[in-house]
């Protein structure tokens, strides 16, 4: 937790990625951006939302999930998806999301967690969240 407060070792591109460390002995654990900008995602068909993430064998077992404007929520259909020590690329398909209401040409924030109704703690890394058209 020392500056830049991004991890520049453990990476999948670029300079740094976002570390997660997390303790969910209240449930869950989240990290969520509000978006000033580039809130329409509409634009160019987009219809695909990437996220790299890769965390620790060490890791208990947690539910990993990505939701939007707080509310909307998919979840990893990977329950050891915290358990993976390699980068692993999450493909969402964002009608995921506009089933559940959001309307994607206004996405006020992104959030990402993990949740456990057994506690835990551990690390996760994320990278190259992104945006892709078919």
């Amino acid at each position: 937790a020392n500056a830049p407060f991004a991890e520049q070792t453990i990476v999948h591109s670029g300079n740094q990625s976002m570390p997660l460390e997390y303790n969910n002995a209240v449930g869950k654990s989240e990290a969520t951006l509000t978006l000033a900008s580039n809130r329409d995602w509409t634009v160019k068909g987009v219809d695909t939302l990437t996220i790299w993430f890769r965390g620790e064998p060490a890791n208990s077992a947690k539910n990993l999930y990505v939701a939007l404007n707080g509310s909307a929520v998919v979840n990893h259909d990977n329950p050891d998806a915290a358990q993976r020590a390699a980068w692993t690329e999450w493909n969402i398909d964002l009608q995921a999301f506009t089933d559940q209401g959001v309307n994607l040409s206004n996405v006020s924030s992104i959030t990402l967690g993990l949740s456990s109704v057994t506690g835990g703690a551990g690390m996760m890394y994320f990278d190259d969240i992104r945006l892709y058209a078919p």
